[in-house]
């Protein structure tokens, strides 16, 4: 609630929060470009996922890659899966380790829980600097409207969120772009298929995550993916 010139209370609509939250985001300052950053990679391991799950076990090593002459980078795994199961890793250094540990995990039935996904990111950032959150998932089941809340917190807290959808779902689409928007991310789609493109938004994500724009743009120089991520984040 609000009060108008005459100092009546006015209630605020949900487009003008969120408009707030956008704003507020754009003053957070990007990652250092020196030092290492921390990421968070999460996943959808539900049943639907079969086939990018396992093609996730070869190009998440491409996405560590990307970083290793950028400062490093720390990186969790977090996923989730059948009912109400959500977990999550301990950050280590350029991701040694997951690669095992993902090839441990087999997909389950179940509803998606991407609210556990950004609150879990909101609550690592209190307690330390995340430079990024990398999403990837084919569905969405939950409240978007809730969703939006938890991205705006997440913007306040200076986490960018690259959401990237496997297929066309349009309710996902919808609420992947707009939590990518809210917190000045970047949104992408790719095929089951298409294991380059997916490769190259990973690999454009970490850069971002181990040194900010700055390393961002090195990697658009030479890379379209990056180049219409960065051209996203620009146009916030």
């Amino acid at each position: 609630m609000e009060k108008d010139k005459d100092g009546a209370l006015t209630r605020r609509s949900g487009a003008d929060d969120i408009a707030a939250f956008v704003e507020a985001a754009k003053k957070v300052p990007a990652p250092a470009a020196s030092g290492r950053g921390r990421l968070i990679f999460a996943l959808d391991a539900t049943m639907s996922r079969q086939p990018t799950w396992d093609l996730a076990q070869t190009l998440q090593a491409k996405m560590f890659q990307a970083a290793a002459g950028l400062g490093g980078l720390d990186v969790q795994l977090v996923y989730f899966r059948g009912m109400g199961e959500c977990r999550a890793s301990n950050f280590v250094s350029g991701g040694q380790g997951l690669a095992e540990l993902m090839s441990r995990i087999e997909v389950r039935g179940g509803s998606t829980q991407i609210r556990k996904v950004l609150a879990h990111a909101r609550d690592e950032a209190r307690r330390a600097k995340v430079g990024a959150l990398v999403f990837v998932g084919d569905a969405m089941e939950e409240n978007p409207d809730r969703l939006a809340v938890l991205a705006g917190e997440l913007a306040l807290l200076g986490v960018k969120a690259f959401m990237f959808q496997e297929g066309r779902d349009p309710a996902a689409r919808r609420t992947f772009g707009e939590i990518a928007r809210l917190t000045g991310g970047a949104y992408g789609a790719f095929d089951a298929g298409a294991s380059a493109r997916l490769a190259a938004l990973l690999r454009a994500a970490a850069a971002y995550a181990a040194g900010g724009q700055a390393a961002l743009a090195r990697e658009a120089a030479a890379d379209p993916e990056a180049r219409l991520l960065l051209s996203q984040m620009r146009n916030k």
